[in-house]
Protein backbone atom coordinates (compact mmCIF):
# COMPACT_ATOMS: atom_id res chain seq x y z
CA UNK A 1 0.00 0.00 0.00
CA UNK A 2 2.85 2.56 0.94
CA UNK A 3 4.44 2.02 -2.71
CA UNK A 4 1.03 2.60 -4.45
CA UNK A 5 0.50 5.67 -2.09
CA UNK A 6 3.89 6.83 -3.14
CA UNK A 7 3.70 5.79 -7.00
CA UNK A 8 1.57 8.41 -7.59
CA UNK A 9 1.39 10.67 -4.46
CA UNK A 10 4.97 11.92 -6.11
CA UNK A 11 3.15 12.73 -10.06
CA UNK A 12 0.68 14.42 -7.77
CA UNK A 13 2.63 16.70 -6.02
CA UNK A 14 4.63 17.47 -10.28
CA UNK A 15 1.06 18.42 -10.94
CA UNK A 16 1.15 21.58 -8.15
CA UNK A 17 4.74 22.14 -9.13
CA UNK A 18 3.56 22.61 -13.24
CA UNK A 19 2.63 26.40 -11.54
CA UNK A 20 6.09 27.08 -11.31
CA UNK A 21 8.00 24.88 -14.07
CA UNK A 22 7.03 23.31 -17.46
CA UNK A 23 5.95 19.38 -17.43
CA UNK A 24 9.36 18.51 -18.92
CA UNK A 25 11.73 20.42 -16.09
CA UNK A 26 9.53 18.64 -13.75
CA UNK A 27 10.27 15.69 -15.07
CA UNK A 28 14.04 16.40 -15.40
CA UNK A 29 14.47 16.83 -11.82
CA UNK A 30 12.68 14.03 -10.95
CA UNK A 31 14.68 12.26 -13.22
CA UNK A 32 18.14 13.49 -12.11
CA UNK A 33 17.05 14.05 -8.52
CA UNK A 34 16.31 9.80 -8.44
CA UNK A 35 19.52 8.72 -10.40
CA UNK A 36 21.47 10.98 -7.89
CA UNK A 37 19.77 9.23 -4.81
CA UNK A 38 20.21 5.42 -6.11
CA UNK A 39 23.84 6.46 -7.37
CA UNK A 40 24.90 7.18 -3.67
CA UNK A 41 22.95 4.62 -2.81
CA UNK A 42 24.05 1.67 -4.90
CA UNK A 43 26.79 2.42 -7.26
CA UNK A 44 25.54 1.23 -10.57
CA UNK A 45 28.78 1.39 -11.96
CA UNK A 46 29.86 -1.52 -10.44
CA UNK A 47 26.52 -3.52 -12.43
CA UNK A 48 27.68 -2.22 -15.81
CA UNK A 49 31.48 -3.51 -14.58
CA UNK A 50 29.98 -6.97 -14.65
CA UNK A 51 27.60 -7.28 -17.61
CA UNK A 52 28.65 -7.82 -20.93
CA UNK A 53 28.56 -5.88 -23.60
CA UNK A 54 24.77 -7.50 -25.17
CA UNK A 55 24.17 -6.24 -21.12
CA UNK A 56 25.50 -2.84 -21.34
CA UNK A 57 23.31 -1.89 -24.67
CA UNK A 58 20.22 -3.06 -23.02
CA UNK A 59 20.71 -1.11 -19.92
CA UNK A 60 21.22 1.93 -22.06
CA UNK A 61 18.24 1.13 -23.98
CA UNK A 62 16.14 0.55 -20.79
CA UNK A 63 17.66 4.42 -19.49
CA UNK A 64 16.65 5.61 -22.63
CA UNK A 65 12.82 4.05 -22.80
CA UNK A 66 12.88 5.69 -19.04
CA UNK A 67 13.40 8.91 -19.96
CA UNK A 68 11.11 8.84 -22.67
CA UNK A 69 8.40 7.34 -20.61
CA UNK A 70 8.72 9.92 -17.84
CA UNK A 71 8.49 12.19 -20.53
CA UNK A 72 5.37 11.22 -22.27
CA UNK A 73 4.04 10.77 -18.52
CA UNK A 74 4.52 14.09 -17.44
CA UNK A 75 2.72 15.32 -20.66
CA UNK A 76 0.07 13.68 -20.46
CA UNK A 77 -0.68 14.67 -16.67
CA UNK A 78 -0.56 17.87 -17.42
CA UNK A 79 -3.00 17.39 -19.59
CA UNK A 80 -5.33 14.97 -18.62
CA UNK A 81 -6.80 13.83 -14.76
CA UNK A 82 -3.75 11.70 -12.89
CA UNK A 83 -6.09 8.29 -12.61
CA UNK A 84 -6.89 8.34 -16.53
CA UNK A 85 -3.52 8.37 -17.14
CA UNK A 86 -2.67 5.73 -14.69
CA UNK A 87 -5.44 3.17 -16.23
CA UNK A 88 -3.72 3.49 -19.86
CA UNK A 89 -0.67 2.61 -18.71
CA UNK A 90 -2.17 -0.71 -17.81
CA UNK A 91 -3.57 -1.71 -21.05
CA UNK A 92 -0.27 -3.21 -22.89
CA UNK A 93 0.81 -4.30 -19.22
CA UNK A 94 -2.75 -6.62 -19.38
CA UNK A 95 -1.91 -7.47 -23.52
CA UNK A 96 1.63 -9.09 -22.77
CA UNK A 97 0.36 -11.23 -19.48
CA UNK A 98 -2.34 -12.22 -22.20
CA UNK A 99 0.26 -13.01 -25.05
CA UNK A 100 2.43 -14.40 -22.30
CA UNK A 101 -0.30 -17.26 -21.08
CA UNK A 102 -3.16 -17.18 -23.40
CA UNK A 103 -6.19 -17.99 -21.18
CA UNK A 104 -9.81 -17.65 -21.59
CA UNK A 105 -9.23 -15.47 -18.18
CA UNK A 106 -6.37 -13.53 -19.59
CA UNK A 107 -8.37 -12.77 -22.71
CA UNK A 108 -11.08 -11.39 -20.54
CA UNK A 109 -8.65 -9.43 -18.84
CA UNK A 110 -7.31 -8.12 -22.02
CA UNK A 111 -11.53 -6.92 -23.04
CA UNK A 112 -11.85 -5.28 -19.72
CA UNK A 113 -8.71 -3.59 -20.08
CA UNK A 114 -9.99 -2.00 -23.60
CA UNK A 115 -13.01 -1.47 -22.08
CA UNK A 116 -11.54 0.54 -19.53
CA UNK A 117 -9.48 2.28 -21.44
CA UNK A 118 -11.92 2.59 -24.47
CA UNK A 119 -14.71 4.34 -22.01
CA UNK A 120 -11.90 6.72 -20.35
CA UNK A 121 -11.05 8.34 -24.05
CA UNK A 122 -14.25 8.56 -25.19
CA UNK A 123 -15.05 11.00 -22.07
CA UNK A 124 -12.38 12.75 -23.11
CA UNK A 125 -10.88 12.83 -26.52
CA UNK A 126 -12.67 15.64 -27.86
CA UNK A 127 -11.18 17.75 -25.47
CA UNK A 128 -7.11 16.59 -24.74
CA UNK A 129 -6.14 14.72 -27.95
CA UNK A 130 -3.09 15.61 -27.37
CA UNK A 131 -2.97 14.14 -24.01
CA UNK A 132 -4.01 11.11 -24.79
CA UNK A 133 -1.11 10.70 -27.33
CA UNK A 134 1.50 11.41 -24.87
CA UNK A 135 -0.87 8.75 -22.40
CA UNK A 136 -0.81 5.90 -24.92
CA UNK A 137 3.31 6.79 -25.92
CA UNK A 138 3.68 6.42 -21.99
CA UNK A 139 2.18 3.19 -21.98
CA UNK A 140 3.99 1.92 -24.96
CA UNK A 141 6.64 3.09 -23.36
CA UNK A 142 5.99 1.14 -20.30
CA UNK A 143 5.99 -2.03 -22.39
CA UNK A 144 9.07 -1.60 -24.17
CA UNK A 145 10.45 -0.69 -20.36
CA UNK A 146 9.21 -4.02 -18.79
CA UNK A 147 10.59 -6.60 -21.85
CA UNK A 148 14.01 -4.49 -21.31
CA UNK A 149 13.73 -5.33 -17.66
CA UNK A 150 13.28 -9.05 -18.23
CA UNK A 151 15.82 -9.60 -20.57
CA UNK A 152 18.51 -8.10 -18.27
CA UNK A 153 17.56 -10.24 -15.09
CA UNK A 154 17.65 -13.36 -17.96
CA UNK A 155 20.66 -12.65 -19.21
CA UNK A 156 23.25 -14.93 -17.75
CA UNK A 157 25.03 -12.21 -15.71
CA UNK A 158 21.69 -10.45 -15.20
CA UNK A 159 21.01 -7.38 -12.14
CA UNK A 160 17.87 -7.20 -10.21
CA UNK A 161 16.05 -5.22 -7.46
CA UNK A 162 17.43 -1.93 -7.19
CA UNK A 163 20.83 -2.26 -8.61
CA UNK A 164 19.41 -2.78 -12.37
CA UNK A 165 16.85 0.22 -11.54
CA UNK A 166 20.35 2.70 -10.46
CA UNK A 167 22.01 1.55 -13.78
CA UNK A 168 19.42 2.49 -16.05
CA UNK A 169 18.24 5.38 -14.30
CA UNK A 170 22.20 6.96 -14.32
CA UNK A 171 21.59 6.13 -18.03
CA UNK A 172 18.42 7.87 -18.40
CA UNK A 173 19.82 11.28 -16.77
CA UNK A 174 21.94 11.84 -19.59
CA UNK A 175 19.13 11.10 -21.97
CA UNK A 176 16.33 13.37 -20.50
CA UNK A 177 18.92 16.17 -20.40
CA UNK A 178 18.95 17.46 -23.89
CA UNK A 179 14.59 17.14 -23.14
CA UNK A 180 14.46 19.27 -20.11
CA UNK A 181 17.45 21.19 -19.10
CA UNK A 182 16.20 24.56 -20.72
CA UNK A 183 12.75 23.62 -19.34
CA UNK A 184 14.29 23.30 -15.78
CA UNK A 185 16.97 25.86 -15.47
CA UNK A 186 14.71 28.11 -13.84
CA UNK A 187 14.81 25.95 -11.11
CA UNK A 188 17.97 27.25 -10.28
CA UNK A 189 16.73 30.50 -8.85
CA UNK A 190 13.90 29.38 -7.26
CA UNK A 191 15.08 27.21 -4.10
CA UNK A 192 10.92 25.95 -3.57
CA UNK A 193 10.57 24.21 -7.09
CA UNK A 194 14.14 22.63 -6.83
CA UNK A 195 13.15 21.52 -3.55
CA UNK A 196 9.90 20.17 -4.68
CA UNK A 197 11.37 18.84 -7.28
CA UNK A 198 13.61 16.80 -6.03
CA UNK A 199 11.07 15.36 -3.54
CA UNK A 200 9.11 14.76 -6.83
CA UNK A 201 12.13 12.01 -7.80
CA UNK A 202 12.44 10.87 -4.25
CA UNK A 203 8.32 10.05 -3.63
CA UNK A 204 8.31 8.23 -7.47
CA UNK A 205 10.98 6.54 -8.18
CA UNK A 206 13.01 5.78 -4.84
CA UNK A 207 10.69 4.88 -2.09
CA UNK A 208 8.21 3.19 -3.94
CA UNK A 209 10.66 0.64 -5.63
CA UNK A 210 12.31 0.15 -2.50
CA UNK A 211 8.68 -0.30 -0.81
CA UNK A 212 8.36 -2.98 -3.19
CA UNK A 213 11.11 -4.72 -2.61
CA UNK A 214 10.85 -5.00 1.29
CA UNK A 215 7.25 -6.09 0.57
CA UNK A 216 8.05 -8.80 -2.16
CA UNK A 217 10.48 -10.44 0.50
CA UNK A 218 7.59 -11.22 2.27
CA UNK A 219 4.38 -11.77 0.27
CA UNK A 220 3.02 -14.18 -2.20
CA UNK A 221 3.22 -13.81 -5.78
CA UNK A 222 -0.59 -13.91 -6.26
CA UNK A 223 -1.26 -11.65 -2.79
CA UNK A 224 0.66 -8.81 -4.22
CA UNK A 225 -0.75 -9.11 -7.90
CA UNK A 226 -4.33 -8.75 -6.12
CA UNK A 227 -2.61 -5.71 -4.35
CA UNK A 228 -1.40 -3.68 -7.91
CA UNK A 229 -4.67 -3.94 -8.63
CA UNK A 230 -5.35 -0.85 -6.30
CA UNK A 231 -2.66 1.14 -8.32
CA UNK A 232 -5.36 2.61 -10.86
CA UNK A 233 -8.00 3.39 -8.25
CA UNK A 234 -5.36 4.64 -5.79
CA UNK A 235 -4.09 7.08 -8.65
CA UNK A 236 -7.64 8.26 -9.28
CA UNK A 237 -7.57 8.63 -5.06
CA UNK A 238 -4.89 10.91 -5.09
CA UNK A 239 -6.46 12.31 -7.90
CA UNK A 240 -9.45 13.84 -5.92
CA UNK A 241 -7.57 14.05 -2.51
CA UNK A 242 -4.54 16.20 -4.07
CA UNK A 243 -5.44 17.69 -7.20
CA UNK A 244 -9.36 18.23 -7.03
CA UNK A 245 -9.75 15.78 -10.21
CA UNK A 246 -13.18 14.24 -9.50
CA UNK A 247 -14.02 11.57 -12.36
CA UNK A 248 -17.42 11.27 -13.89
CA UNK A 249 -19.48 8.30 -13.61
CA UNK A 250 -18.18 6.74 -17.03
CA UNK A 251 -14.25 7.57 -15.78
CA UNK A 252 -15.15 5.80 -12.46
CA UNK A 253 -16.83 2.93 -14.75
CA UNK A 254 -13.29 3.25 -17.11
CA UNK A 255 -11.16 2.82 -14.55
CA UNK A 256 -13.28 0.56 -12.50
CA UNK A 257 -12.96 -2.28 -15.62
CA UNK A 258 -9.27 -1.81 -15.70
CA UNK A 259 -9.00 -2.37 -12.10
CA UNK A 260 -11.22 -5.63 -12.95
CA UNK A 261 -9.08 -6.58 -15.79
CA UNK A 262 -5.84 -6.54 -13.34
CA UNK A 263 -7.48 -8.89 -10.94
CA UNK A 264 -8.19 -11.45 -13.46
CA UNK A 265 -5.07 -11.42 -15.05
CA UNK A 266 -3.29 -14.65 -14.06
CA UNK A 267 0.49 -15.06 -15.02
CA UNK A 268 1.74 -18.50 -16.52
CA UNK A 269 2.96 -20.49 -13.04
CA UNK A 270 5.69 -22.81 -12.38
CA UNK A 271 5.77 -24.87 -9.56
CA UNK A 272 6.96 -22.41 -7.33
CA UNK A 273 4.96 -19.11 -8.33
CA UNK A 274 3.31 -18.74 -5.05
CA UNK A 275 6.77 -18.50 -2.87
CA UNK A 276 7.89 -15.29 -1.71
CA UNK A 277 10.47 -13.91 -3.11
CA UNK A 278 14.36 -14.83 -1.18
CA UNK A 279 16.89 -12.31 0.39
CA UNK A 280 18.80 -12.70 -1.86
CA UNK A 281 16.39 -11.60 -5.15
CA UNK A 282 15.18 -8.40 -3.69
CA UNK A 283 18.72 -7.75 -2.30
CA UNK A 284 17.14 -7.33 1.71
CA UNK A 285 18.97 -9.31 4.45
CA UNK A 286 15.35 -10.96 5.76
CA UNK A 287 15.80 -9.68 9.21
CA UNK A 288 16.06 -5.89 8.63
CA UNK A 289 14.79 -4.96 5.30
CA UNK A 290 18.33 -3.27 4.01
CA UNK A 291 20.55 -3.90 1.18
CA UNK A 292 23.23 -6.33 2.02
CA UNK A 293 27.17 -5.90 2.66
CA UNK A 294 27.56 -5.23 -1.14
CA UNK A 295 24.80 -3.63 -1.93
CA UNK A 296 23.97 -6.35 -4.77
CA UNK A 297 22.21 -9.32 -5.30
CA UNK A 298 23.97 -12.79 -6.67
CA UNK A 299 20.47 -13.76 -8.32
CA UNK A 300 18.82 -11.75 -11.00
CA UNK A 301 15.73 -12.17 -9.31
CA UNK A 302 12.09 -12.11 -10.57
CA UNK A 303 10.12 -9.27 -9.08
CA UNK A 304 6.50 -9.30 -8.42
CA UNK A 305 4.67 -6.21 -9.34
CA UNK A 306 3.59 -3.86 -12.02
CA UNK A 307 5.33 -0.41 -11.03
CA UNK A 308 8.54 -1.98 -9.29
CA UNK A 309 11.90 -1.40 -10.33
CA UNK A 310 11.16 -2.70 -13.28
CA UNK A 311 14.64 -3.37 -12.97
CA UNK A 312 13.60 -7.04 -12.63
CA UNK A 313 11.99 -8.68 -15.24
CA UNK A 314 8.84 -9.60 -15.15
CA UNK A 315 8.93 -12.93 -15.71
CA UNK A 316 11.73 -13.82 -13.47
CA UNK A 317 14.54 -16.14 -14.38
CA UNK A 318 12.63 -19.06 -14.01
CA UNK A 319 9.40 -18.61 -16.12
CA UNK A 320 9.56 -19.18 -19.82
CA UNK A 321 7.40 -17.24 -22.77
CA UNK A 322 6.79 -12.86 -21.98
CA UNK A 323 7.40 -11.52 -18.74
CA UNK A 324 4.74 -10.83 -16.65
CA UNK A 325 4.02 -7.47 -16.10
CA UNK A 326 2.19 -7.49 -12.89
CA UNK A 327 5.09 -8.72 -10.96
CA UNK A 328 6.87 -5.64 -10.23
CA UNK A 329 8.84 -1.41 -11.95
CA UNK A 330 6.91 3.02 -12.05
CA UNK A 331 7.71 6.39 -13.09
Amino acid sequence: MGSAVFHYLGPAFAVLLFARLAPLGVAGLRIWSAALVLALWRRPWRVLARLDTEGRYTIVAWGAVLAGMNVCFYLAIARLPLGTVAAIEFLPVIALAALGARTVRNLAALVAAVGGVHVLADVRLAGEPLGFVFAFANAALFAAYIVLAHRTARSPRGVGGVDGLAAAMLVASVFVTPMALRQAAPALTDPVALAAGIGVGICSSVVPYVFDQLAMARMARSTYALLVALLPATATVIGVAVLGQFPTPAELAGVALVVLAVVLHRERRTDSSEETASPEETGFPEETGFPDETGSPEKAGSPEGVRRDASRGAGGAGNEGLPDPLRHDPP
